[in-house]
């Protein structure tokens, strides 16, 4: 038959053509895949079928169809497959018989966004984007029955488009009413969703915006994609009229795209968009046996450390840290409903050029679910929900990147450099792990289950030795408890160190590149770290004891004014520990898994939680004022307020420096400069010369 007559098939003959396709195709394996995918709807409860393109080569007269009038070739499928399940499950095909449809994967024309243009108007395209607004699910008229005063039924039937008119004569041809109502239970409604898809950022042409399409979405489509998803849609280009203002409504000759969705399916975390894997990160049967014979390897531990951004020399500490991060610890739920933290935080500060930003970018990429943000473009909506007016003046919720980032991780740079309203937003995401919001009679809490890896610059541009931490980074102390583990990663210049980091970066741009021998590639790094994320490890009485241990001997210091840890890093040794052991795949929490996370948290506060002015650990530092400065100032306002005496006579600055040597605490030199100190921070002002008072 030759193409022209194909064209000319009618309706009929062109379902039949369809149907004869589907009851006959064999795929390699000699099964009849569509007859078994048909026989597998009743059971299932579901409505549609999935073609897959490149069997349809066989057929070009029915191939052809789809590239000239798609329309027409999806209600031969729905014929199609009707008739074929009304042979097989008659009252199933009654029931369901206005909805059965096809749905098209493997199309092969893709194109991006950017070519959706006035030509592709009335086609079928595949379009690769990224879900980031849904609207929420309406109901959408398929079939409309109105009724006059005598009720008398009058059907419009809606296939196309989006508006129907209401009828001006009755069915009933001596019926001369001209008012009508809708009767909402006779008629047929199926649900309804606009999504918005934007390009993906690695398709973005250098100084360009990124472009965006409204995707309408029917049926059981419908929720199908969450914002932040990478998708691959295929549908039907249309068009809808642009309003314009001032020019009467129906009038105007402006219009806007947007595209009937047909199937949505799944692009993997970073695959190319050759590979088009359905899910979001599923792991293969065979992927699970090399997963698992792989984590059985003696060397996994160091393997996995080498194979995080092997472009960065060393950092072995703060790269294992980071694995942990990733593969998180489990969320526990208390009897009384209340959460538990599993998600893990990490804080990196130090000195510029210390490959910070690289080790937060590579995390984000390998991450089942990661997310990178740089502190000066984000503000508080940005990171956590926001809420904003619809064209249609309906509030909608817009989820930010830690919603989006829920169960992953978001790694936020530059943190120091956020204004300190929209880092205040993250309070509540690191400790309680959700968002919430009440703006514009919205009131919602979402989840935000996210481990947080941020990194901050200094404040003075290098890291001080001299100072404490919280002096070193202009932070919060709120939110610096509630980091799990801070790194200070300072540049010390060190002759063999240097020559390994020069070499190092030399050989990455030369043309024999790194030594990737031990390392993992990313792909299977990837699905490791997102394996290892199922499992759901306990602690053993070993462990137990261990940490109690620890926690106890750390608790017992020497003056009773001094803090070495609280119960925030007893939980942070916990899911440390957790995490390690999720890492290795192992089912119990062992000793070595929480000797390592003491030793993680040991480390962290022999860099971080070190009081400068006694050199001992003291958390004081990460909460405002180490213990020593706390008793320094109490000293010598008590001395002088004895000296003021009831009266607040003004102290001579003499008599009170030689009382101030007197209780040991401080030298000559000592006393006149904290008398400066305590004058700048306006605690004293000079009365008279050379005398001083309290404020």
């Amino acid at each position: 038959m030759s193409t022209t007559q194909a064209s000319t098939f009618t309706d009929s003959a062109l379902s039949d053509k369809v149907k004869e396709f589907l009851i006959r195709f064999k795929d390699r394996n000699g099964n009849y895949k569509y007859v078994d995918a048909i026989d597998e709807m009743m059971p299932n409860n579901s409505k549609y079928i999935i073609v897959d393109y490149n069997d349809l080569v066989l057929e070009p007269q029915i191939e052809k169809i789809f590239s000239d009038d798609p329309d027409r070739i999806f209600d031969a499928f729905s014929r199609a497959i009707k008739e074929a399940l009304q042979t097989r499950f008659p009252d199933y095909a009654k029931m369901i018989k206005d909805e059965v449809r096809a749905r098209l994967i493997n199309f092969p024309l893709e194109r991006s966004l950017r070519q959706i243009n006035s030509e592709t108007i009335g086609k079928i395209t595949s379009v690769s984007g990224m879900v980031v607004r849904a609207s929420e699910v309406k109901p959408l008229a398929k079939e409309l029955v109105f009724v006059c005063p005598d009720d008398h039924q009058t059907k419009i039937i809606q296939i196309k488009g989006m508006e129907a008119k209401t009828p001006i004569v009755c069915d009933n041809p001596n019926c001369k009413h001209r008012s009508f109502d809708l009767k909402s239970e006779a008629s047929k409604f199926i649900d309804f969703q606009i999504l918005r898809l934007q390009e993906l950022p690695e398709d973005l042409p250098p100084g360009q915006l990124p472009h965006y399409i409204d995707v309408t979405t029917k049926q059981d489509l419908v929720d199908n994609s969450r914002p932040g998803d990478r998708i691959i849609l295929t549908g039907v280009v249309r068009i809808e009229q642009e309003s314009v203002s001032g020019v009467q409504k129906g009038h105007g000759l402006l219009y806007r795209l947007r595209i009937e969705g047909n199937n949505i399916e799944f692009l993997s975390g970073r695959s190319s968009k050759t590979d088009r894997k359905i899910g979001r990160e599923e792991i293969s049967q065979d992927e699970e046996k090399m997963i698992k014979s792989f984590g059985q390897g003696s060397d996994i531990y160091q393997r996995l450390i080498d194979s995080f951004a092997p472009h960065i020399h060393g950092h072995q500490l703060i790269k294992e840290a980071i694995l942990l991060l990733i593969v998180g610890s489990n969320q526990k739920i208390l009897g009384d409903g209340s959460k538990i933290r599993g998600d893990i935080n990490i804080f990196l500060v130090g000195d510029p050029g210390t490959a910070k930003s690289e080790m937060l970018k590579f995390c984000a990429r390998i991450a089942p679910r990661g997310l990178y943000t740089s502190g000066r473009g984000s503000t508080a909506a940005g990171l956590t929900a926001a809420v904003v007016k619809d064209k249609t003046g309906i509030m909608m919720l817009e989820a930010g990147a830690v919603v989006l980032g829920d169960q992953g991780l978001v790694s936020i740079d530059e943190f120091d450099k956020m204004k300190t309203e929209d880092r205040s937003a993250l309070h509540e995401v690191m400790e309680q792990q959700s968002v919430s919001i009440a703006k514009g009679g919205i009131v919602a809490t979402l989840n935000a289950r996210t481990s947080i890896l941020a990194a901050a610059n200094p404040m003075y541009g290098k890291y001080d030795p001299f100072k404490n931490i919280t002096e070193n980074v202009n932070l919060p102390i709120p939110l610096l408890t509630r980091f799990d583990l801070i790194f200070v990663v300072r540049d010390v210049p060190n002759q063999k160190k240097d020559t390994q980091i020069a070499q190092h970066i030399i050989q990455r741009n030369n043309s024999v590149g790194i030594d990737q021998s031990s390392v993992i590639e990313i792909d299977l790094l990837t699905k490791y770290l997102a394996y290892a994320k199922r499992g759901s490890p306990n602690l053993t009485k070993e462990a137990e004891d261990k940490i109690l241990d620890y926690y106890l001997k750390m608790r017992d210091v020497e003056s009773e004014d001094m803090i070495t840890v609280t119960p925030r890093q007893l939980e942070g040794i916990i899911r440390l520990s957790t995490a390690r052991a999720r890492l290795l795949m192992k089912d119990k929490v062992e000793e070595d898994d929480a000797e390592r996370a003491i030793f993680l948290i040991q480390h962290m506060l022999a860099d971080a939680g070190v009081d400068v002015n006694t050199g001992k650990t003291d958390l004081g530092v990460l909460q405002g004022k180490p213990r020593s400065e706390v008793s320094k100032m109490q000293l010598f306002m008590d001395i002088l307020r004895s000296l003021e005496g009831d009266n607040k006579n003004p102290v001579e600055e003499k008599m009170f420096v030689h009382e101030l040597e007197k209780s040991e605490k401080f030298t000559d030199e000592e006393a006149r400069n904290y008398i400066r100190k305590m004058l700048r921070e306006a605690s004293i002002y000079e009365s008279k010369p050379g005398h001083y008072n309290r404020v």
